[in-house]
């Protein structure tokens, strides 16, 4: 169940489970990594593979208009449907604006980071040799607390998704200390505060986890959306991921537009949202084919 809630799901709602039969897949065969000084020297690695390539890339350039960018004969959009309204909407066509205006945003995530003083001190032994820990009671408590979501409610006890990093990579802390981050999901848009009910899950399953905390950041639905714009309302999986919107977002053209040379990237796009690059992967595929297939022309007013 627990698996399956990462889907953002309600756990009655068709598809729920095959979200869990993946990440359980997944995670019998090649576990659940983390990096290695934190997520952020991926980030660096892709960006110093890029400028390998040739690429470049511009910081503290907000793009309000296509207009704003020179002739290209690819875009590659990394954003919802949203910001591609906003990006691009004069040069899209009336039906295809309202199938973007249509596309549906999911629950949202509230995240906390914590600076601990020493390890989580776990009841059970297992969830110290784990880099996620699921925390949820019984069955009918986690499928509680998706449910409600879904219904603008938000739960006493809410499941909890946490990683504890820095057990299996030190070079993150000072000696002896630890980082935890954990989220719950809440309804879109949320502004009740959650910090008391995940902590309060923490210490259920962990007495004394609050003496070892020495510093927290809260990051709120509204937190997350500053932080990135594509996170409308604090929803992280770039959209609803229900039948409707698990392989048609979307819509029905999936990664390419109206617009010649003008794609969508993101977890907008299948398979959604999740560690693994592969919106991005077949965004580049059906770019590439479809400039092979006419290198002609390019993005224009």
């Amino acid at each position: 169940a627990g698996l399956a809630a990462h889907s953002f799901l309600s756990l009655d709602m068709s598809a729920s489970a095959a979200f869990g039969l993946v990440l359980a897949a997944l995670g019998h065969t090649v576990g659940w990594p983390i990096i290695r000084g934190g997520s952020q020297k991926l980030a660096d690695a892709l960006a110093a593979y890029l400028q390998q390539q040739g690429g470049q890339i511009f910081l503290e350039s907000p793009v309000e208009s296509m207009d704003q960018l020179p002739q290209a004969k690819i875009f590659m959009c990394d954003v919802t449907p949203r910001q591609l309204l906003q990006l691009a909407g004069p040069k899209l066509p009336e039906s295809f604006k309202k199938k973007l205006r249509a596309y549906r945003y999911g629950p949202a995530a509230f995240k906390i980071d914590w600076a601990l003083r020493g390890p989580v001190p776990w009841k059970a032994r297992e969830c110290a040799q784990a880099t996620t820990v699921h925390l949820g009671g019984t069955l009918d408590e986690i499928a509680h607390s998706e449910a409600a979501t879904w219904q603008g409610r938000h739960s006493e006890k809410p499941f909890v998704i946490l990683v504890q990093p820095s057990l299996f990579d030190p070079s993150r802390v000072p000696e002896g200390q630890h980082t935890l981050w954990a989220y719950c999901h809440v309804p879109n848009g949320s502004r009740v505060d959650m910090t008391e009910r995940i902590e309060n899950q923490i210490e259920r399953f962990a007495p004394g986890f609050r003496d070892q905390i020495l510093a927290r950041r809260v990051l709120a639905p509204a937190d997350l959306e500053r932080h990135n714009s594509n996170l409308v309302g604090g929803d992280i999986n770039g959209g609803a991921a229900d039948v409707r919107q698990l392989f048609i977002r979307p819509t029905a053209s999936l990664y390419s537009t109206p617009v010649k040379g003008l794609y969508l990237c993101s977890s907008s796009t299948p398979p959604g949202g999740g560690v693994h690059g592969m919106c991005g992967y077949h965004a580049a595929r059906t770019a590439l084919k479809e400039y092979r297939n006419n290198p002609s022309g390019s993005v224009t007013s």
